[in-house]
Parts: structure tokens; sequence; C-alpha cells
């Protein structure tokens, strides 16, 4: 009796655990993995960003150099990160039940990119956010096939190398299929792109998303606002990568009201969901 009443005990336990899991990506399509970049809550420590996520049922995480890991540590993130701290980076992506998906944006120096890599490896981190040199494509390619990590290029707003979707393409021709695009729609607005018309140009490409909607159209001084109340046709986005057969990371980069975001990025991934379910 008390053998059955303990398996029945532990089925339960299984059953809740599946079923907060489920809850948290439902309506969302088996291939994205919706999370957020870290710098999001760049005012906090990695540690505090883990926490906050985790309170609104988010999964994955994009990290960024910089961020310190514990608060009042000294330790940060960077890819030169010691053999102590990735274990300590480790245990907090454990303890929050969190997964990191991406690092960047960074694009270091020649001599530097092996230790990108070996940062992204030991984290079991599959894609490097960046926007490297023209010269250093071999290398990165080279590298990429070598620990079969992708590499997405990243668009910050014009006068940005990489502001216009036809620069990244261009780049890309010819080259290994872990190489691909960041897309921030959010810098795409900025630059007064269309980000549904831009994601068009880049189909195949799209690795991963830097997420955004934002309150005006065509100024780098423009916010984020939650999503689907702004300018970035989130709704025409998503629906656009779901024609596509999108299968990626969306990296939720809240950039706006710094010291207490969290209820907005909540807000922009329920909204997220709703518009998701539909298809």
């Amino acid at each position: 009796m008390i053998k059955r009443l303990l398996s029945k005990g532990i089925f339960l336990t299984l059953f809740l655990l599946i079923s907060v899991a489920s809850l948290a990506q439902e309506g969302i399509p088996v291939d994205w993995k919706v999370g957020s970049q870290a710098y999001t809550f760049r005012l906090f420590s990695f540690e505090e960003a883990l926490e906050k996520l985790n309170s609104i049922g988010v999964k994955y995480v994009e990290l960024y150099p910089g961020q310190k890991i514990k608060k009042g540590g000294e330790a940060t993130t960077a890819f030169t990160a010691s053999a102590q701290d990735l274990e300590t980076i480790k245990s907090l992506l454990k303890k929050y039940d969190m997964q990191a998906v991406a690092y960047g944006v960074v694009s270091p120096s020649d001599e530097d990119w092996p230790k990108v890599f070996a940062f992204a490896k030991a984290l079991g981190i599959g894609i490097i956010t960046t926007e490297p040199r023209a010269n250093q494509y071999d290398l990165i390619e080279k590298l990429c096939e070598e620990h079969q990590i992708k590499i997405a290029l990243h668009n910050h707003p014009i006068p940005s190398f990489y502001w216009h979707p036809e620069i990244p393409l261009r780049l890309l021709e010819g080259r290994s299929p872990l190489m691909g695009v960041c897309a921030d729609i959010g810098h795409w607005v900025r630059s007064g792109l269309d980000p549904v018309e831009s994601l068009k140009k880049l189909e195949g490409k799209i690795i991963s998303l830097h997420f955004k909607d934002l309150n005006a159209w065509g100024t780098r001084n423009a916010h984020d606002i939650p999503w689907g109340t702004g300018t970035c046709n989130v709704a025409g986005v998503l629906h656009e990568l779901n024609r596509q057969g999108f299968k990626g990371v969306f990296s939720a980069e809240y950039e706006h009201n710094w010291e207490n975001n969290l209820p907005e990025v909540k807000e922009s991934m329920e909204y997220f969901k709703r518009v998701a379910s539909q298809f």
C-alpha cells in the first residue's frame, strides 16, 4: 500500500512539473525558443536577471559580455571568464531552470575569437551574436564548423555597417549554414526599414531575433513599449516567421524602464503567445 501511494505521489509530482512546463510554452510553435537578452536587466546581476525571468516562466536566456554574475561580486559574463566563474554561471542556470541559448553582441579581435567559441561551448550555448569585421569571415567559418556553433549577424541601426539586410545577405553568400542572422526588428524600425519586408529578404538565413516593439518609427530615439502596442508590426513579424517555417531563438530585449521593466516583459510575452496560438 505504501509503495503504491509513493508511486502515485511521484507520478502526480511529475505530472504537475510537466504541466507547468507546458503552460510556459502554451501556444508557441515547438521549434521556437522564446527567451530574453540578459541586457534587458543590465542594471542587475546575471543571477537577478535569471530570478526575474524564472518568476514569469521564461526558460531561455541570451547572455551578454560584462554583466556581473552575482550581486555585489566582481566577476562578469565576459568570454574571458575563469573556470570557476563558468561553474558559477552553470550552477545559476541550473538553480533557476534556465537554458543559455545565445551570447552577444560580441565582436572580438582575431586572437579572441577562439576564446569566444570556447566560452560558448563550455556553457552549451549554440549561437554567438556578433557584428564582426568583414575580413574575419574565413576565421569565423572555420570555428563554426570546428565547434558546431552558429554565428548570427546582428544589426544595429544606421549608420552601423550591418544596418540593412542586404549587407549580411551578401556577406553570407556561399558560407556555412551555421552562419546566419540575428534580426533585431527594433533597430530595423529605427533605421526606417519594414521588419516584415526585411525578414522576407533574409528568408532561410535567420537564426535568432532580438525582439522589440517601439513607440516611434524611423528615429534612433524611439524606445521600447509592450509588444503589439507599437510600430514594429509584431503580429505581422510572427506570421511571416511562421510562413517561413522559422526554427530558432527569440530574445526579448527591452531597453526601457530599466529599473522595473519585468511587468512589461511579461505583458509582451503574453501578447506573443496570443498571436502565436493562431498558427
